[in-house]
């Protein structure tokens, strides 16, 4: 990205002497943003922002039913209420090419590397976060435990040694149980940020030796190629089999940015292959069709075997120079073959996320970028801006009041389809850079948000509501549903059918600390539909 991602039921017990709220009367179912890797820095272009086999674990919609609530073991009556909050997407990418934000360092031990990604998923959380946009593929290598690529020279120092852990499966459970959705960051072209770097003998370098292009200090796969297309629709297979991600991302890497010669991408023979072959399109519109395919094919991928997985992009944030009216910068759509329109317009994505690295005026205006991106939203999908907290501490030297600022427009723009922001990168909030992880916490996101429902039909159906005990002062929560279930939200009754969401937990069994007073809790399915509420009154 140039910023210039209890198998088994656990049974209700009322042995701990808490009264049994709820039970089910039915059947047990179921971007690299950030690298400044040469390259203009101009009105456009800035820099950017072994195996374990975790199972299928991304089940799609089931019929959960509506149990009802009521007694039993001499537990009180109880109701089930309707709950609802604000939804707002709060990502932030982390972005792991060049060890940018983690691993911080190469050669972490197992319990090491534990620890700094705890540290990671409680600072993001204690920050008002939700998602965390993982960078699971930089090079054509991975930070999960891949039968298909090389493990990540990012971790060890060295590709293909594997680390004896495994980061990806580490961070969803981490991730979930805290209350954050984790989506599996790719980048799909780039081979090597470096070209005289060495790769492993599974690396796709070696192994479509004939596909790889070097260009700009850099080793990338041929998009004109369609095994290199299935080679990456296969590496996404695999992550949506194995882990239980919430989300599939890919960044701002299609055709490569011009290097700072302006040197033409070397792709001249397989165009020629093409022609030969009676195709017809110009250069620049076979370009763009060969991304286009990609993007087609693995949202149909998504659709037909993960319906519960969110798919989106992160495109460069000018289309074209002059688009919006005014706007000056990178022509994307021919430079870097990149058409998000045609993504958006055809349903080939759920959401974009424009990579907005400019401030609010000027030639790049956010405000003005981030109102087009949201009008040109189709079918109910979603708009992302991204924002580039890296410039609070570079060169550009932002205020911190510009992130607000503009975090604040892009919530103007809700019924257009802007539904919450992805900020550029963990490492400056990590760090607090200019106050920015404590504006989140005490002011941007000082109450919790649950991301938006999937935008897909039938991709998300509402679970069955889950079981509640009170627990001395806490409220002790499973689902009779757990394959089905991501998160339990916890909301406080306000009185008057009103209930305000506190906090969001995932995990088989979660517990909630709770003072006196009504409350109510449901469950959020993968996806984001939400069953009613259990309310209970803790004495």
């Amino acid at each position: 990205m140039r910023h210039v991602s209890l198998p088994l039921l656990i049974l209700f017990a009322a042995a701990c002497g808490g009264p049994v709220v709820t039970q089910p009367d039915g059947a047990i179912e179921e971007l690299d943003a950030g690298i400044d890797d040469a390259g203009p820095e101009d009105a456009g272009l800035v820099p950017d922002a072994g195996t374990q086999d975790a199972g299928t674990r991304d089940a799609g919609p089931q019929d959960a039913g509506t149990p009802d609530a009521g007694t039993s073991d001499g537990g009180p009556t109880t109701t089930l209420v309707t709950v609802s909050s604000e939804r707002e997407l709060r990502g932030v990418w982390v972005a792991s090419v060049v060890n940018l934000d983690w691993p911080a360092t190469t050669g972490l031990s197992a319990d090491a590397g534990r620890a700094s990604l705890t540290a990671l998923v409680d600072s993001m959380a204690d920050a008002g976060l939700n998602a965390l946009f993982f960078q699971v593929r930089p090079e054509s290598d991975a930070l999960y435990a891949s039968p298909i690529e090389p493990w990540s020279r990012y971790l060890t120092g060295t590709q293909g040694l594997n680390p004896g852990w495994d980061p990806l499966d580490e961070l969803v459970t981490l991730a979930h149980a805290r209350g954050l959705e984790v989506h599996a960051w790719i980048n799909p072209y780039r081979a090597s940020q470096n070209a005289s770097s060495p790769t492993a003998a599974n690396h796709v370098s070696q192994i479509l030796s004939a596909y790889t292009v070097t260009y700009d200090g850099k080793k990338v796969m041929n998009p004109g190629e369609p095994l290199v297309r299935r080679h990456v629709e296969d590496v996404v297979q695999d992550i949506l089999t194995r882990y239980d991600v919430d989300g599939l991302h890919f960044d701002d890497y299609f055709y490569p940015y011009p290097d700072m010669q302006n040197t033409p991408f070397p792709d001249s023979a397989t165009y020629a292959a093409y022609q030969a072959d009676g195709g017809t399109l110009t250069k620049g519109d076979w370009r763009r069709n060969n991304v286009n395919t990609l993007v087609r094919e693995v949202m149909g991928l998504v659709v037909n075997d993960h319906p519960q997985v969110r798919f989106g992009v992160s495109p460069f944030g000018i289309w074209k120079s002059g688009t919006p009216p005014g706007t000056t910068g990178l022509n994307s759509f021919d430079v870097i073959s990149c058409d998000a329109v045609t993504w958006m317009n055809q349903g080939w994505v759920d959401y974009l996320a424009p990579q907005l690295y400019w401030v609010l005026g000027g030639p790049q205006d956010y405000a003005k970028l981030a109102t087009w991106w949201a009008q040109g939203t189709m079918g109910g999908r979603h708009v992302f801006p991204g924002h580039a907290e890296y410039h609070l501490t570079d060169t550009q030297n932002w205020p911190l009041s510009e992130i607000q600022n503009q975090v604040t427009y892009t919530r103007t723009l809700k019924s257009q389809g802007a539904r919450g922001d992805l900020h550029f990168r963990a490492k400056d909030i990590l760090t607090n850079a200019k106050g920015v992880h404590t504006l989140f916490k005490n002011t941007l996101y000082a109450k919790p948000a649950l991301t938006p429902v999937l935008p897909r039909a039938g991709a998300s159906v509402a679970p069955a509501v889950p079981f509640v005990s009170v627990v001395g002062s806490a409220l002790s929560v499973t689902s009779p549903q757990p394959q089905a279930v991501r998160f339990f939200a916890l909301y406080k009754d306000l009185g008057g059918g009103q209930f305000e969401l506190t906090r969001v937990l995932g995990g088989a069994q979660v517990t909630f600390p709770v003072t006196a007073g009504a409350w109510a809790v449901s469950a959020v399915a993968r996806g984001g539909a939400e069953s009613q509420g259990v309310r209970v009154v803790v004495p």
